[in-house]
C-alpha cells in the first residue's frame, strides 16, 4: 500500500513552522581576511573544524544550525542553497557573498528519524557544494529485563536473561530456594559477568551442587539493572533419593519373600491331617416305612 502524498496544505504549514524561528536570523556577510582568500567559493558548517551537519533529538524536534558561504574571489557571487534528503528551510534561501566575504546562513531541520541527507549550495553557473547532514533519531535511556525458562536440574539452575530497553546492562543477580521446612539456598545479589545489549538474550546457569537430597523446593531468581529496575522468575522441583528409594522397596520386599518362606516351611513340617469319613447312620428298630392311614395320620379337611 502506499503512503498517501501530503496535501499542498499540510506542506506549507510544515514548512512555515520550520521558517519561523529563522524569521530573526538573517544571513550575516563577515569579510575574510585576503590571504586567506582563493579564486572560487566554499560550503562548510559554521564555526569551523566540523566536516559534515549533525544533528540529534527527539523525533518531531526541531533543530537550528548554519551554514557558512565563503566567497575568496574577486567579485561577488549569488548562490541558492537546498537540503536533498532531510526537511530543512533557510533564512535565506539565496544569498548574495560580496568578494573575499562570508554569509552565514541559519537553518532549521526537522528529526523524522535516522536519515542522512546533504546541504547543497549552487551558483549561477550550475557549480555545486555540498556538505553531508546526518540526522539522528535520540530514543531516552530505558533500562527493562526479563528472566525467563527457569529450570532446576540436577546440580545447577540453568535460565535465560533477555535486555528489552535501550541501554547495555550489566545485571546483578539473587538466587533464593524455599524447602518445606524453611530456606535452603540464599545468595546475595552479585554481578553477573555479562554486557547484555538491548534486544539481545543470553543463557546462564546457576551452581547448586548441594540441593537437598529430599525436599520440595520453590526457587526464585532475582535480576537487577543498574538504575535498579529488577525482574524476578521461579521454578519448583521435587528432589527425591531414588536409588534410596528403590533400596528401601527391595528390602520390604526380601523381607516379606522370607516371611512367606518361613510360613511355607512351618506348614509342611507338620504331617497332613487325614480327612475322616462320615459317620455310617445307625439303623432303628422296626424303622420301616408305613402307610399314613397306619401312622395314625389323616388327610384332607378335618371333620
Amino acid at each position: 500500500m502506499r503512503p498517501t502524498p501530503p496535501r499542498p496544505d499540510v506542506t506549507r504549514v510544515l514548512v512555515l513552522s520550520l521558517l519561523l524561528p529563522l524569521t530573526l536570523l538573517p544571513a550575516r556577510a563577515v569579510a575574510v581576511p585576503r590571504a586567506a582568500a582563493d579564486a572560487g567559493w566554499s560550503l562548510a558548517p559554521a564555526g569551523g573544524g566540523r566536516p559534515s551537519f549533525y544533528a540529534e533529538g527527539a523525533p518531531g524536534t526541531v533543530v537550528r544550525d548554519t551554514v557558512s558561504v565563503t566567497n575568496g574571489g574577486g567579485h561577488p557571487v549569488t548562490v541558492s542553497l537546498a537540503a536533498d534528503g532531510v526537511l530543512a528551510a533557510f533564512a535565506d534561501p539565496r544569498v548574495l557573498v560580496p568578494a573575499r566575504s562570508r554569509a552565514e546562513v541559519p537553518f532549521t531541520v526537522r528529526v523524522s528519524g535516522d536519515r542522512t541527507g546533504t546541504i547543497t549550495a549552487r551558483d549561477a553557473a550550475g557549480r555545486t557544494r555540498s556538505v553531508p547532514l546526518r540526522l539522528r533519531a535520540g530514543v531516552p535511556a530505558l533500562s527493562a529485563l526479563t528472566v525467563e525458562r527457569v529450570v532446576v536440574r540436577a546440580d545447577r539452575i540453568t535460565y535465560d536473561i533477555v535486555n528489552r530497553g535501550t541501554t547495555t546492562l550489566s545485571p546483578r543477580l539473587a538466587v533464593r530456594a524455599d524447602g518445606i521446612l524453611g530456606p535452603v539456598l540464599d545468595r546475595a545479589p552479585r554481578t553477573l559477568p555479562v554486557r547484555l545489549a538491548p534486544g539481545t538474550r543470553t543463557s546462564l546457569a546457576e551452581p547448586w551442587p548441594d540441593r537437598p537430597a529430599l525436599d520440595a523446593v520453590d526457587v526464585r531468581l532475582t535480576v537487577t539493572a543498574p538504575d535498579g529496575t529488577r525482574a524476578t522468575a521461579g521454578a519448583s522441583a521435587r528432589f527425591v533419593p531414588w536409588a534410596a528409594v528403590a533400596g528401601c522397596g527391595g528390602a520390604a520386599l526380601a523381607t516379606a519373600a522370607g516371611v512367606t518362606w518361613a510360613a511355607v516351611r512351618r506348614r509342611r513340617g507338620h504331617p497332613s491331617r487325614k480327612c475322616s469319613a462320615p459317620d455310617t447312620p445307625t439303623a432303628v428298630p422296626d424303622n420301616r416305612i408305613r402307610p399314613l392311614a397306619e401312622a395314625g395320620t389323616t388327610t384332607g379337611a378335618p371333620t
